[in-house]
């Protein structure tokens, strides 16, 4: 919008009323200050979500791959040829072979649900999810037949065990006797803490070689998944298709839109939810905007006159009243977004400051599933944002402006 001389100081007057129009100048920064405060606050939950999101796939994905061949009866007997298959097939970058099975797990009398997952070892040192989270031990004593485990944190927590420790996994599947089946019980050394940082994993994984696994479960030599890595996390069906109709007869193929499809419906419902409840924050601060434009332009009838007498064009004071509400609007845009950089940047330390003042726990782990407050900002939604905030501005100064346009001088001058 582009103002000649005497519109941008005729603006620049109306956006900063003199004394006796202290009550306008109020008014408008509260609309300021209600478009920064709704802006900052959609783009700080949209950041939130979006990085909820993400780091759930990361880690989901990084424990699971992209995709699982699973056999039938929970035993994959010819996983070599299922790996082969699977690196034949373009798209797919890595074929993993796994033995997962929930069992229970005890130390000095507690007992957990445990879920148990055996891996080659070349496999386990080379998932950055395990070896780069280590919080305790060494990852490297975990070998073939050493007798030696690695445990989530939570669960390292919940069995009251540390570095060292001997625990013991419980496999209800035993030996079978004239009294009825008694359980497998084989005990093993906690040699690896590590902390993933998705709860549901770190209070539940067990991982030991592929080999104690077998022995353990009485696989043989089978292995109870094969797991997939591809080239495209969002185009996963796309590219195992060719893979599921070769393996049909051996295993299914899941991938992980299907395998955690109720979490991640939840999560896209509750993400378009939240935009649009908090979009009406800035609605609500745009109608502040009309508002003080409104009693703008009743306080300054009689200049609005004295300009028209004088020459003023009425689109010259349509562009005069619409440069104020814009201004107003695009400056609480600007100060919402640094805003909502400046909090998104010390998150979790807001985070553990409320904590710490009202002394309860905001991200209960067990509850949100991942450890710490996350964030990613997504510039097109940052787009839409600001967009939202000035459109709405534009449209909501245009009836202002057009009635100061309208504004008839004979009839406001007529007794002066």
């Amino acid at each position: 919008m582009i103002l000649n001389r005497y519109e941008r100081m005729i603006a620049k007057r109306y956006l900063l009323p003199g004394r006796g129009e202290a009550f306008i100048a109020v008014v408008a920064s509260i609309s300021l200050v209600a478009v920064m405060l709704g802006v900052a606050a959609l783009m700080i939950v949209m950041s939130v979500m979006n990085g909820f999101r993400a780091d759930l796939i990361d880690k989901i994905v990084g424990l699971n791959g992209h995709a699982v061949v699973q056999g039938y009866g929970g035993k994959l007997p010819d996983w070599r040829n299922v790996v082969r298959l699977a690196k034949d097939t373009p798209g797919i970058t890595g074929a993993t072979p796994l033995i997962e099975q929930p069992l229970m797990v005890s130390s000095a009398g507690r007992v957990e649900p445990a879920l148990v997952r055996g891996m080659r070892i070349e496999d386990l040192r080379g998932n950055p999810l395990i070896r780069d989270n280590v919080v305790a031990g060494r990852l490297a004593s975990v070998t073939p037949g050493s007798g030696n485990v690695a445990i989530g944190a939570r669960l390292a927590e919940q069995l009251g065990v540390g570095v060292g420790q001997p625990i013991s996994l419980i496999n209800p599947d035993g030996q079978a006797t004239p009294f009825g089946t008694v359980p497998r019980i084989v005990s093993y050394t906690v040699s690896a803490i590590f902390e993933v940082g998705v709860y549901d994993y770190d209070k539940a994984f067990v991982v030991l070689p592929m080999q104690d696994a077998q022995t353990l479960l009485m696989l043989g030599d089978a292995v109870g998944i094969v797991e997939l890595d591809t080239v495209d996390a969002e185009r996963v069906g796309q590219i195992v298709g060719p893979l599921a109709a070769k393996v049909g007869n051996m295993g299914q193929v899941s991938d992980w839109r299907s395998m955690n499809a109720s979490l991640f419906e939840a999560l896209a419902v509750e993400r378009v939810a939240m935009f649009v409840v908090l979009s009406l924050i800035i609605l609500v601060a745009v109608f502040n905007i009309l508002s003080s434009l409104i009693m703008l332009v009743r306080a300054k009838t009689r200049d609005i006159a004295i300009l028209r007498t004088m020459g003023a064009t009425r689109l010259g004071l349509v562009k005069v009243f619409m440069t104020v509400g814009l201004t107003i609007s695009t400056l609480g845009t600007a100060a919402g977004l640094i805003l909502g950089f400046v909090f998104l940047y010390f998150r979790q330390s807001v985070v553990n400051f409320i904590q710490l003042v009202t002394g309860q726990n905001l991200w209960d782990p067990s509850i949100r599933f991942i450890t710490e407050l996350p964030s990613r900002t997504d510039p097109l939604e940052v787009l839409a944002i600001v967009a939202l905030a000035i459109g709405s501005a534009f449209l909501f100064t245009l009836y202002p402006a057009f009635k100061a346009a309208n504004t008839d001088p004979v009839q406001v001058l007529r007794y002066e």
